[in-house]
């Protein structure tokens, strides 16, 4: 075995330890996103099911949405702002265009606003049109709905009334009264509006495919270590195997004549 002490098989156990280090850890940290996720659903699960709280409970003006309090279901009371909806561009369902679209609901008694998502609608989404929104109830409306953190990024930029994901620090900078953190994507609201919108779908709560890319880390690991394992075995093999007696060797040194 002291091939293994060579410089070209050290180097080669040092490129497959690093290797099959690799894999192992990204294996780790898939399971890791596993378990996170598993830890998402149950939250998202139980506030699914729980009754609705009243929004001053969840959410306030400049703070954070509560990872706890994610697609928890909450209730206000108020009037919608229709002059002020802003559009969500590039929202797709089955395959079609459209845009979601978020207004405000000035909340009763406080007065603070709580942006609501009412809902997809079909467009062409062509260029920088604006379309014709169908509009929120009038009047006093009580409004339940799902709990959403804030977006980030450049996508929450709102121009001219128009934005590509959902922020209430960008839309409340377009306002004239204190926005609660985050929105809510409307579940159902009385009464209901002329020409409803396409309500927000509940959220995935599978597992994804976190375990099986696990597995398949965790077997290149294996598979590397196994195959510098089966080499090394080889090696040894040929190393051991007997010379052939009685063979004459028919390499000819450098200055003699081949037999003739």
């Amino acid at each position: 075995m002291r091939f293994l002490l060579s410089r070209r098989w050290l180097l080669f156990a040092a490129a497959v330890a690093l290797l099959a280090y690799g894999a192992w850890w990204l294996g780790e940290w898939q399971f890791s996103r596993l378990e996170e996720r598993q830890d998402r659903n149950t939250v998202t699960a139980r506030n699914l099911d729980a009754e609705p709280a009243p929004v001053e409970q969840v959410l306030a003006p400049g703070r954070p949405v509560d990872p706890q309090d994610e697609w928890r279901r909450v209730r206000a009371e108020g009037t919608y702002l229709a002059e002020e909806s802003v559009v969500v561009r590039y929202q797709t369902r089955d395959g079609a265009s459209g845009v979601d679209v978020v207004t405000p609901l000035r909340v009763e008694p406080a007065g603070t606003l709580l942006l609501v998502n009412r809902g997809w609608l079909r467009t062409q989404n062509a260029g920088d049109a604006a379309p014709d929104l169908p509009p929120p109830p009038d009047g006093e409306v009580t409004v339940v709905g799902w709990v959403r953190a804030d977006a980030g990024g450049d996508a929450a930029v709102v121009t001219d009334r128009a934005t590509r994901a959902v922020s209430s620090r960008e839309i409340g900078a377009t306002l004239d009264a204190p926005v609660l953190g985050g929105f809510v994507d409307l579940v159902s609201e009385e009464p209901e509006p002329a020409e409803p919108l396409v309500h927000a779908e509940r959220p995935d709560l599978s597992e994804g495919p976190h375990f099986f890319y696990g597995l398949q880390w965790w077997f290149f690991a294996a598979l590397g270590v196994f195959g510098f394992g089966y080499l090394a075995w080889d090696e040894r093999r040929k190393a051991r195997r007997p010379t052939p007696q009685g063979t004459e060797s028919t390499v000819t040194k450098v200055g003699e004549s081949a037999p003739s």
